[in-house]
């Protein structure tokens, strides 16, 4: 049996290190055959391991991002095929994303069935970063559609909800986004006993809605304000919800354009536990990419100043990487300590998932997947399994 010699082993030095919990200073992470080997004082490593010392900024877990539409070109609802899967990993883990659920936003049955076979495959074949599937839709509300085509959007059914349970026995992880107005208590329950991860979205939902989909089961909030009911003194709707209900965990986009930094602040102030808030990047073919415009559902989407919209207007999804979301959060605007920031970016959704023994986090024996932030809170570098992207 070959020994792995000490000088194989790696110290990567940081002026702080966020282990997904908590902040190090003065601190060394040890990298040793792909994986985490320690992580401690920097004064108490050996003198003869290779070091690299990254300087000012933060070394953190690879970023976890929950609701992907597309990356690298291109959009998982014009090819949901292992291919456009493993462009959009490829693309997320050079912007720091680790792991990613790639989103199919409401589509047809027939696309649908083909995102969940494309997503299997994928994950028998070890693409890294694919977590699972969330399907967004279409099972929402025409009133809060947003970008997604009216045309498709429509109530569960018994063969829907026969299609999904059969996805979630078959996938790691099956986030499914829908309106308490388009899928009953009673269909939410089953989607949950199967496996599923439910998330309210795209609703105007009452408050007491809500609070029966959660009651079956519900244990998220979708882009927390967009594209639902707003909060209101009388009827607090989904954001009261979110906020209120301590069993509801909550994505949100924070890009500071769909959600402005006061509501960003006063959400993470306001939220109820144990239920976290979490970032999402909501990314769409532009993130990893320099184009200016794509096409969803037989509509032009246009990136513009940081924004991506219809032709009318409409945001359609995020021009957003997490790293960005995350200097937002711990800016001045919004103000939360960069570990607060952080943990929304790894830990957080990890656990949202139940995947925190593997992801979010560095401890010995997890894969090697982290990446540094520099001074100014930009993406200076990313390692996977130890090697650099």
């Amino acid at each position: 049996m070959t020994k792995t010699p000490r000088e194989h082993a790696c110290a990567f030095l940081a002026q702080r290190i966020f282990d997904g919990k908590r902040m190090h200073k003065a601190s060394a992470l040890v990298v040793r055959g792909g994986q985490i080997a320690g992580l401690g004082p920097a004064r108490d490593l050996p003198p003869d391991i290779a070091r690299r010392d990254l300087g000012a900024g933060v070394l953190a877990p690879g970023f976890v991002d929950l609701q992907v539409n597309g990356g690298g070109g291109v959009m998982f609802n014009d090819a949901p095929n292992v291919q456009t899967l493993r462009q959009m990993a490829d693309a997320h883990a050079r912007l720091g994303a680790a792991a990613i659920l790639p989103t199919l936003i409401t589509d047809t049955p027939d696309k649908t069935r083909a995102a969940i076979a494309a997503t299997v495959a994928a994950i028998d074949a070890g693409v890294p970063g694919i977590l699972g599937l969330h399907l967004e839709g279409p099972h929402l509300a025409l009133s809060r559609k947003g970008a997604h085509d009216p045309a498709l959007i429509r109530p569960m059914t018994a063969e829907d909800l026969a299609e999904l349970t059969a996805a979630a026995a078959q996938l790691p992880t099956l986030m499914v986004t829908l309106a308490p107005e388009a899928a009953r208590p009673d269909q939410i329950a089953a989607l949950v006993a199967a496996g599923a991860i439910v998330s309210l979205g795209h609703s105007d939902a009452t408050y007491d809605d809500c609070r029966a989909a959660q009651a079956a089961g519900a244990r998220g909030v979708t882009h927390l304000f967009n594209a639902m009911r707003p909060f209101g003194h009388r009827e607090p709707g989904v954001v009261g919800a979110a906020l209120n209900l301590g069993a509801l965990s909550a994505g949100l986009i924070a890009d500071g354009i769909h959600v402005a930094p006061p509501a960003l602040a006063l959400a993470l102030r306001a939220k109820q536990g144990p239920g976290e808030i979490f970032l999402v990047s909501d990314a769409m073919a532009t993130a990893g990419g320099d184009i200016a415009s794509f096409m969803l559902n037989g509509r032009r989407i246009r990136r513009e100043q940081g924004r991506l919209t219809l032709e009318d207007g409409t945001l359609a999804g995020a021009d957003l990487d997490l790293a960005r979301a995350v200097r937002v959060i711990s800016g001045p605007q919004v103000g939360a300590p960069l570990a607060a920031a952080l943990a929304m970016a790894c830990s957080r959704p990890a656990r949202f998932i139940g995947r925190q023994g593997q992801l979010g986090h560095l401890a010995p024996g997890r894969a090697a997947d982290f990446l540094f932030l520099d001074g100014g809170g930009d993406l200076a570098g990313v390692w996977r399994g130890g090697a650099p992207l």
